[in-house]
């Protein structure tokens, strides 16, 4: 039987993932977590454990489908656990972020932060873009 060195179970294990590759599962994985509702319920719930209708409130726009749906899909990836309480209905006390979770959210932080901040730069590029080339409709991106 024929050994490895750490350096070849290095690159085998790198090369197992590789998320350019359509069948690759960190693809699938990627998708989901940079969806709109997963970068914001993730920054939400770095500010501490928080109730559904506390997150349905806070994030504006998003339908009690979606937030269900993204919850959930959160924690069957284990960066959200959901603490309820037995009862007639069960009732869901709040959802935190896993340690998991907690390092995704950094991430995602980030993300926000940088769009809070460089969304006039942004803008005018887009602007500027779209006045060289009106015959593109790429979508409607302005401020609104």
């Amino acid at each position: 039987m024929a050994t490895s060195t750490a350096e070849q179970d290095g690159q085998a294990e790198e090369a197992a993932y590789n998320a350019y590759l359509a069948a690759c599962p960190t693809r699938k994985l990627l998708d989901e977590i940079a969806g709109k509702w997963v970068s914001l319920i993730l920054v939400a719930l770095g500010d501490g454990p928080q109730r559904y209708s506390d997150l349905s409130r806070r994030i504006a726009g998003v339908s009690q489908k979606m937030l269900t749906q993204t919850l959930r899909v959160l924690e069957r990836d284990g960066l959200v656990t959901r603490t309820v309480t037995a009862g007639v209905p069960v009732r869901v006390d709040y959802y935190a972020l896993t340690g998991l979770g907690a390092g995704l959210q950094a991430l995602m932080t980030g993300f926000k932060d940088w769009a809070e901040t460089h969304f006039d730069e942004v803008d005018a590029a887009r602007a500027g873009y779209d006045a060289r080339t009106p015959d593109l409709t790429i979508g409607n991106h302005g401020a609104g």
